[in-house]
């Protein structure tokens, strides 16, 4: 069920404007600290290369 809602969810961010590859999905289990940790990483240096959204919050 998650793998189908991340991919309708991806759709929704292309529509809107927003890059899918800021959304992702990883599989870690409560015992696999380090594979946690080297996912988390990955994903903050993909954002940070992605740059800020092109999208702003009216304040």
């Amino acid at each position: 069920m998650t793998t189908k809602r991340i991919a309708v969810m991806k759709q929704l961010l292309a529509f809107t404007g927003i890059e899918q590859d800021r959304l992702q999905l990883e599989w870690v289990s409560a015992a696999e600290g380090p594979k946690f940790a080297q996912a988390i990483t990955e994903f903050t240096n993909l954002i940070k290369a992605l740059g800020p959204s092109r999208l702003k919050v009216a304040a």
